[in-house]
């Protein structure tokens, strides 16, 4: 394969941001652009010198090497389904869906046809995770703490439960992500939603959500939600372990320990070029550096969900083992099968 053929399913900033980056690339051909509002798509089409196409189906009968899935949350699942029917290497944005019925089908038929994915969970790929495994080396991680505290985004949909998911779902699941990495799988929830709305017109999601974590490796967790600010004021996770404290944001990693403390910069931008470059290599044959595959980012919004249901209702919220999960998926059960309030 000379140039990756791809096709961009979508046509709003993280698509642009995609398109921006695979321009970049020698070895890829941005072959077409759809989206469900024609002006935007017309836009970007035309920055980058490829066809607009008028929806989806007339996009996968272009000679496509690879795929990538950047719509909304709630507009999630009709797309994949035709990605994974015409048999093509599949990158989706997160979150994966707007709710866990449809992000376990699409696991489902991932695993069926055995499809090449990737999902853009790029803080994997964020240069000081190395550092940070080995600071952790021989060091039990004892609890975790994430914090995702922000504004609302200016798209209308942002701001509606059935829409986006919830902040939880749509922002904190980067964070949610790297509580998973270094913690392990969590076992049970407990999450408080403040039941009070940002200021926005049809909003009706909790402007701000806590939550408590348990971890299979016995590790503890929290996890802060908000979307009451006019800036982003913080992203990240703090990691306690014997003898050692992390911080970890887009910005780099913190550490303090017996010896002393340091701090290693990191670039947001490098890491976002990655995910992208990661999955070109795969799909051109040429590298096998995929992070979070599909089933791996439905296990983060089995978590972003439990957190959502526990907040929603009250009640702690249990969670399957991950294997039982991602069998359920595979088999194509109903949402649910791996949450037990």
């Amino acid at each position: 394969m000379a140039r990756c053929r791809i096709g961009l399913i979508g046509a709003g900033n993280v698509a642009q941001r995609h398109a921006r980056v695979l321009a970049g690339f020698a070895d890829v051909h941005l072959t077409g652009v759809t989206d469900v509002l024609p002006d935007a798509c017309e836009r970007l089409a035309d920055q980058h010198a490829a066809p607009a196409y008028p929806d989806v189906a007339t996009l996968l009968e272009a000679d496509l090497d690879a795929v990538y899935v950047c719509v909304p949350p709630f507009a999630h699942g009709p797309a994949e389904e035709a990605v994974i029917a015409a048999g093509l290497p599949m990158f989706v944005e997160k979150p994966v869906a707007a709710e866990l019925a449809t992000a376990e089908r699409i696991a489902g038929l991932v695993a069926e046809r055995g499809i090449l994915t990737a999902v853009g969970h790029h803080w994997r790929y964020l240069t000081v995770l190395d550092r940070m495994w080995d600071l952790l080396a021989g060091r039990p991680v004892r609890m975790v703490g994430g914090a995702w505290l922000d504004k609302v985004p200016p798209v209308s949909w942002w701001s509606r439960r059935e829409l986006s998911g919830g902040p939880v779902v749509e922002q904190a699941a980067h964070v949610l992500d790297l509580l998973r990495l270094v913690a392990g799988e969590a076992t049970e929830v407990s999450a408080y939603g403040d039941g009070f709305p940002p200021d926005v017109d049809g909003a009706d999601i909790d402007s701000v959500t806590t939550a408590s974590l348990r971890f299979t490796t016995g590790a503890v967790g929290t996890l802060v939600s908000g979307c009451t600010l006019g800036w982003k004021h913080r992203a990240g996770v703090e990691i306690v372990a014997d003898g050692l404290v992390l911080t970890l944001g887009e910005d780099g990693l913190a550490w303090r320990d017996g010896a002393g403390e340091g701090w290693l910069p990191a670039d947001p931008e490098a890491a976002r070029i990655a995910v992208d470059r990661a999955f070109v290599d795969a799909v051109r044959g040429i590298g096998d550096d995929i992070r979070v595959p599909y089933p791996e980012a439905l296990l983060t919004h089995r978590l972003a969900c439990a957190v959502a249901r526990s907040a929603a209702t009250g009640r702690p919220v249990r969670i399957a083992p991950a294997v039982e999960a991602l069998a359920a998926a595979t088999h194509g059960a109903r949402v649910g099968s791996g949450l037990d309030a």
